[in-house]
């Protein structure tokens, strides 16, 4: 009697060496300059080759993209659950979605003039909050005017949740309710 052969332990295999080396492309991005960000780098805190890196995403580039998908997925998550106009939910996943990626979204924000890749994903991720505001807060609007979205775009910027959490050292729950607080000031007077 034959055995066939069984591909299903090799595949998690590679699937838990491709998230290793997306995770520690995602750590060195969080916590470092994107120049450092090498090869040998991601292959050492991935605890694989650089040989085993390449053939899982085909270059810097390859793990760069890899993580910008992984964290879009987590920013949907966090940020489309809420029913348009509900406004506590659309700040909780605000606030969840800061708590999980503001470190590493800061990091990119502070290269951006340096660096194409930070560039793109600042760009993309400004596009994407007004987007948010305008699908989660919108509706609360009585007139939409450029200028009241704007306010809700900066009352709900990660540069406020920096200033709060890691400035000012309030606790998540202090802060969202900061965040809820100005925005909810702006949809007054709009």
């Amino acid at each position: 009697m034959t055995r066939a052969y069984d591909m299903t332990n090799r595949a998690r295999s590679a699937f838990r060496t491709r998230e290793r080396i997306i995770s520690a492309t995602e750590n060195l991005l969080a916590t470092g300059s994107i120049e450092d960000v090498t090869l040998l780098a991601i292959a050492d805190g991935s605890g694989v080759t650089v040989q085993t890196v390449l053939r899982h995403m085909g270059s810097r580039d390859g793990c760069f993209r890899a993580v910008g998908e992984r964290v879009q997925r987590r920013v949907e998550r966090h940020r489309e659950s809420s029913a348009p106009g509900d406004v506590s939910g659309a700040i909780a996943g605000l606030m969840a979605h800061y708590e999980a990626d503001g470190r590493l979204v800061l990091n990119l924000l502070a290269q951006e003039a340096q660096d194409g890749f930070a560039a793109d994903a600042a760009s993309r991720g400004r596009d994407y909050h007004r987007a948010w505001v305008d699908r989660c807060l919108g509706p609360l609007l009585r007139e939409r005017d450029d200028q009241t979205v704007d306010a809700l775009v900066a009352a709900t910027d990660l540069y406020v949740w920096k200033l709060l959490r890691l400035d000012l050292g309030r606790s998540a729950a202090e802060s969202e309710a900061v965040i809820t607080r100005l925005v909810h000031a702006v949809l007054e007077e709009a």
